[in-house]
C-alpha cells in the first residue's frame, strides 16, 4: 500500500514522505491514527503543503536543539492535575499535551506535543520523567512535578 505520511512515524519517514508499507499496517495502524494519506495523484499534490507546515514546527538544525535543550534541563515544571483522590491517585491522567502547556507557562521553549514521550500513563501526584524528542540526535529528559488542583 503506498501511503503519504502526515505525521513523523519512528522508523518508518518524515512528513510528506511517501512509503510502501503492507496493506495492514497501513489500513488498521496508519490511516485510523490520520499519520498518513492515500498516496494518489491529487495528495502527491500536497506534500510540498505538507512539509512546509512540518519545517515551521520543526527545530531548525542540531545547534538550536542543543539549545532548546539546555534550556529545558534548567526548567522547573508543574503540572496542576485537575483533582485527585486521598491516596494520590489522579481522576485522569496527564498528557504530552498537558507537559507542553506546563512547559510553556513555565517559560520554556515552544514544544511539539508528538515531540514529548509520556512514558505509559502519568496517574499519580509526585515528580515524574518525559523525554523529549527534539531532533533525530537529540533527546533530554524532563522531571515534571503533579500536583492535584
Amino acid at each position: 500500500m503506498k501511503l503519504i505520511l502526515t505525521a513523523d512515524v519512528p522508523n518508518l519517514g518524515a512528513p510528506g514522505d511517501i512509503v510502501e508499507v503492507k496493506d495492514g499496517y497501513g489500513r488498521n495502524f496508519l490511516l485510523p491514527r490520520k499519520l498518513a494519506i492515500p498516496a494518489t495523484r491529487g495528495a502527491e499534490k500536497q506534500v510540498a503543503a505538507i512539509q512546509r507546515a512540518q519545517k515551521a514546527r520543526q527545530i531548525r538544525d542540531l545547534d538550536h536543539a542543543k539549545e532548546v535543550a539546555g534550556q529545558l534541563g534548567g526548567l522547573s515544571v508543574t503540572v496542576t492535575a485537575k483533582a485527585a483522590g486521598d491516596s494520590g491517585r489522579l481522576f485522569g491522567s496527564v498528557t504530552a499535551a498537558d507537559v507542553v502547556e506546563a512547559v510553556r507557562t513555565a517559560g520554556g521553549p515552544p514544544l511539539d506535543r508528538r515531540a514529548v514521550e509520556v512514558p505509559g500513563h502519568i496517574k499519580t501526584v509526585g515528580t515524574h520523567a518525559v523525554t523529549v524528542r527534539l531532533h533525530p540526535e537529540v533527546t533530554t529528559d524532563l522531571n515534571i512535578a503533579v500536583v492535584a488542583g
